[in-house]
């Protein structure tokens, strides 16, 4: 079987506002918006030059879920929990996105997984966001995504 992640959906309260943060925290672009009548649900897919894709969902009357305010805590829910990119370069990466609104978590340091390093943020909704940076040498046999 051949399959590859297509995107992460997030439900979000204030859609354009989140879409604004996600592209200039992200350096996403969108590809599409739309709204379905019947349920009032509206959307827009941002995606990043590298290929991966973040949907962005949201619908009058909706109530706020799961805000964990760390991994930790949101491992005790059932269900979505987060999302993760992976980068070259943990620091800077954390220290843009903190400058540009995100929620500190967990700043970068050791991961579970040997040679990776990680770090936590949270969107402007507190939605929450692990950042990645691999060791090159120690995941050279992996192809990429």
């Amino acid at each position: 079987m051949t399959t590859r992640l297509d995107h992460v959906g997030v439900n979000v309260r204030d859609l354009a506002a989140q879409t604004d943060w996600y592209r200039g925290a992200f350096g996403l672009r969108t590809v599409f918006e739309f709204h379905l009548d019947g349920p009032g649900l509206s959307g827009v897919v941002l995606e990043h030059p590298h290929g991966w894709r973040v949907e962005l969902l949201a619908r009058p009357g909706s109530a706020a879920g799961l805000r964990a305010p760390d991994p930790l805590t949101a491992a005790l829910t059932e269900g979505y929990g987060h999302f993760a990119v992976t980068t070259p370069e943990l620091d800077p990466v954390y220290a843009a996105l903190v400058a540009h609104g995100a929620g500190e978590v967990m700043k970068p340091g050791p991961s579970p997984e040997p040679g990776v390093r990680m770090a936590w943020v949270s969107d402007p909704e507190g939605n929450l966001i692990e950042i990645i940076e691999k060791n090159v040498e120690q995941h050279a046999d992996r192809k990429p995504e």
